[in-house]
């Protein structure tokens, strides 16, 4: 036991020392290298570069989240440490020859590990205050897959950052009259992923290029290096083990682990180098000239999706542990993990009441009454019957949505979703529907006792007109 004491006591005092170094860190150019880049220009010019960002628009989020506190204080906090994994990453790649494919996946681990945490994060705190600040960083998080991204990293963050504004809006819908600290907040979130997409393009324009001297990067040398005081020079007496505290983290980087949280990155590596990782596939491995294959029944998996989970999204295997959930809480009704289930209903609705839905899969639920917004989120094969919405009704993130509206409803947004079918009623027709990176959407419209659909387009062309850009559909409709 005294033993264990001493250990603890041992552990408290490194943990003091590594935040007091990174404190000092942000009145010095480098975070917790900064004194090898003015003392011995130990880092490339493109690592500076990533501390100037660090020390610039990361630090000014860190600083207005504290203001927040709670949630968001706490996500921010793991947005760093991801930062920091991302840094050492950048400092890897600068010294060192690119490894094999095999070592790569440990290599990213910490970046890949760092972005799980904050998306988990925020599922587990659905009930939050904050959870569109949470949803905003959540759902951009990803850009720091940038990396393995190739040749243009640039536009992917710049797609992530896109992802962020659709929560950022609502943050600055709820605050802009309120609490301009919110604003703030915003601003400097969003700041970061304009900053780094600037920093791409000047440093990384066609994806990252590793050094063309120095050994070949693999697991062993490579964490041998960052433990052995490269990243940051020795402080004074005790010593301590420098680098980004991420790193440290990761040392059981060749576990089952490995190969599901870099399955993220793999998703990311878009571009010509995604084609690498595919092996030939022989003839006696084929079901159509093997017989012996089709005999024994076995699946065939589709090459272009067995690899790309979403990034966004949590994963499946842990869906099956939540219980369905239907209750009120406070003035939000949820609905949650509900299967198989076409008898929801609920009917004790209040104009001030809210409804969030959330991943409930072949299931339907009617809604009476006068309600305030409606949310479906992650939700496969779902439908939606409700009466009247004075707010608007969002779809987000789902696949094989049907709505109908029985009274009237002045907006229905609908965001990144695969398949959704909307049945307005009589009432309803001057309802607005607004999409973003969506496809397979149909308005049906009641004419004659039937309903007729009408596709909502999906491609559009942009033209200049001499002093404006002028878009329209692409497409027939009607």
């Amino acid at each position: 036991m005294a033993e264990t004491q001493v250990l603890m006591e041992r552990l408290e005092k490194a943990v003091i020392r590594l935040e007091s170094l990174f404190s000092d860190s942000h009145r010095s150019i480098g975070m917790e290298c900064g004194a090898v880049n003015g003392v011995n220009g130990g880092v490339a010019p493109y690592v500076e570069a990533f501390d100037r960002l660090l020390n610039g628009s990361v630090a000014e989020f860190l600083r207005n989240s504290k203001i927040l506190e709670g949630d968001v204080k706490i996500h921010a906090e793991m947005v760093r440490a991801a930062f920091q994994a991302q840094r050492a990453f950048l400092l890897l790649v600068s010294q060192y020859q690119e490894p094999q494919e095999s070592e790569m996946a440990v290599l990213l681990k910490p970046i890949s590990d760092k972005i799980q945490e904050i998306q988990t994060f925020r599922e587990r705190n659905r009930g939050s205050k904050m959870f569109n600040h949470l949803s905003a960083v959540s759902e951009s998080i990803p850009a720091l897959g940038w990396i393995t991204v190739s040749p243009k990293p640039g536009p992917y963050v710049k797609e992530m950052n896109d992802a962020a504004t659709f929560y950022t809006n609502r943050v600055l819908k709820d605050y802009k009259n309120s609490d301009l600290h919110h604003v703030d907040w915003v601003k400097s979130y969003l700041n970061i992923w304009t900053e780094l997409q600037a920093y791409i393009k000047e440093h990384h324009t066609t994806g990252l290029i590793w050094s063309k001297t120095g050994p070949t990067a693999s697991t062993a040398s490579v964490l041998s290096t960052l433990t052995s005081g490269q990243c940051l020079p020795p402080p004074p007496p005790p010593p301590l083990p420098p680098g980004p505290p991420p790193v440290f983290d990761t040392e059981s980087g060749k576990d089952e682990a490995t190969t599901s949280r870099s399955a993220l990155f793999a998703q990311l590596n878009q571009g010509e180098a995604i084609t690498k990782g595919l092996r030939h596939v022989s003839d006696d491995q084929k079901t159509h000239k093997n017989p012996n294959l089709r005999a024994q029944g076995l699946p065939v998996r589709s090459p272009t999706k067995s690899h790309t989970p979403s990034p966004t999204s949590p994963k499946n295997s842990p869906q099956q542990s939540h219980s369905p959930l239907l209750e009120l809480e406070g003035k939000k009704w949820r609905v949650e993990y509900q299967e198989d289930k076409n008898d929801l209903v609920i009917t004790d609705t209040e104009l001030k009441q809210v409804a969030y839905i959330f991943k409930c899969n072949k299931s339907t639920l009617q809604m009476k009454g006068k309600i305030n917004s409606i949310t479906i989120d992650n939700c496969r094969k779902f439908g939606l019957v409700f009466d009247n919405v004075v707010g608007i009704v969002e779809v987000i993130n789902s696949r094989d949505i049907q709505i109908q509206v029985m009274g009237k409803v002045p907006t229905i947004s609908i965001n990144k979703t695969e398949g959704c079918h909307i049945y307005l009623s009589e009432d309803s027709l001057d309802c607005e529907i607004v999409s973003a990176k969506s496809s397979e959407m149909n308005i049906l419209i009641p004419l004659n006792g039937d309903y007729k659909e009408f596709p909502v387009p999906e491609q559009f062309k942009t033209a200049w007109d001499g002093s404006k850009l002028v878009t329209e559909p692409a497409e027939i409709v009607g």
